[in-house]
Formats: structure tokens, C-alpha cells, sequence
């Protein structure tokens, strides 16, 4: 399955919405990607998965870790395809048993691959990445499906961070108005919003 043909899967079963959405910034956004529904598609999410792998097989690393909770799923699929030893950072971390942060096999100096379903802002990357590094683990690559092309890429690289992506939110854009899913002036909306709306930390 090729980029186009997964974008227009992923318009299909409503993972990519347009209309009037609250973020949770608190912004309305003329778009909504919700990569969720995919749990329910087992090819569309194992295509995902690979769409993500064929970005990022000729960069080294020892494990993989999956963004809380959207990721996790992706990063399931790409560990069990080709053998990729994974961890999970908790998003609550028990005040009971181990009290772990990060569950899974690892050690220091080991260097790790975040996945993400989506950068916006790529906080939610940097969240993950505190933990992890406090463990003794080094992150240098980021990889998610797509790129909202509203800052991340800037903000994760002043974090010594390299943001891969399969695809931009102008690409998804195009994919979808050469298949007439989407209307020009759908396309010039969510653009102007996307332009208008950057998130610099």
C-alpha cells in the first residue's frame, strides 16, 4: 500500500476528519486526525507499521518505544514484524511493586526509537524522552506517521532530535483533493489554519 492509497484508507474509516474540532489546546481546527480507530483495522494498521518502518530501517537503534496510548499499538505491529525488542514508559507510575517508569528489558547507553502517531508541537515526544534518558537511555530519532507541520520538527530539533515522518499534513492535503475527497476550499482552510497556528517552545 502506498502513501496515497493508506491516506485515503485512513479518510475511509474516519481517522482523518474535517469539520470544527476542539483541540486540546483549546484551538478549533478544520481537521482531525484520530489514529485510535486503526486498532480496529488490523491491515490499516499494519500497514501503518510499515509505512513507519521503510522511514526509518537504515537508522540504528537498539529498542523501540511506543508513545502512550495512540503509538502503542503501531509499535506493537513493528516489534512483532521484524524482531524489534520494545519498552513502554507508564503513563501513571504506581506507587506499588517495582514503581517502574519504564517496563521492558533495557540497558544503559542503549539507544532507543520513539514512535508517535502524529507531531503537532512534539511535546508529547519530549515527555517521553525525560524518562527514558533519566534511565540512562539515549533517544536521537523520532519517527510517526504524520507530520501537522506546525512546529514539532523546529522544537524537537532544538531538543537534538530527528523528527521522520511518512507524511506532511500538506501531502495528506494533496492526496485527498487528487482523489476530489475533499474540496479546494477545504484544502486551502486547513492549510491557512495549519500556517496560521504554530507551535514554537
Amino acid at each position: 500500500m502506498n502513501n496515497k492509497e493508506l491516506i485515503e484508507k485512513l479518510f475511509d474509516i474516519g481517522a482523518v476528519k474535517f469539520g470544527e474540532f476542539k483541540l486540546k489546546s483549546g484551538i478549533m481546527s478544520p481537521i482531525y486526525v484520530d489514529l485510535r480507530v486503526i486498532v480496529s483495522y488490523p491491515e490499516i494498521l499494519l500497514a501503518v507499521a510499515e509505512a513507519m518502518w521503510g522511514k526509518i530501517n537504515n537508522l540504528k537503534f537498539d529498542l523501540i518505544c511506543g508513545v502512550p496510548y495512540t503509538a502503542l499499538p503501531i509499535a506493537t505491529a513493528m516489534s512483532i514484524s521484524h524482531n524489534l525488542p520494545m519498552v513502554m514508559r507508564r503513563k501513571e507510575v504506581k506507587d506499588y511493586g517495582t514503581k517502574k517508569a519504564i517496563e521492558g528489558v533495557f540497558s544503559v547507553d542503549q539507544k532507543v526509537l520513539i514512535i508517535e502517531d502524529l507531531a503537532t508541537s512534539g511535546l508529547s515526544v519530549v515527555e517521553i524522552v525525560e524518562p527514558l534518558e533519566h534511565e540512562g537511555l539515549k533517544v536521537d530519532d523520532v519517527i510517526v506517521l504524520l507530520n501537522r507541520e506546525q512546529g514539532a520538527h523546529e522544537n524537537l530539533k532544538n531538543k537534538n532530535l530527528n523528527l521522520h515522518a511518512v507524511f506532511t499534513i500538506t501531502e495528506l492535503l494533496q492526496a485527498l483533493l487528487e482523489k476530489n475527497r475533499i474540496t479546494q476550499n477545504i484544502y486551502n482552510t486547513t492549510l491557512k489554519f495549519i500556517t496560521d497556528n504554530q507551535i514554537t517552545k
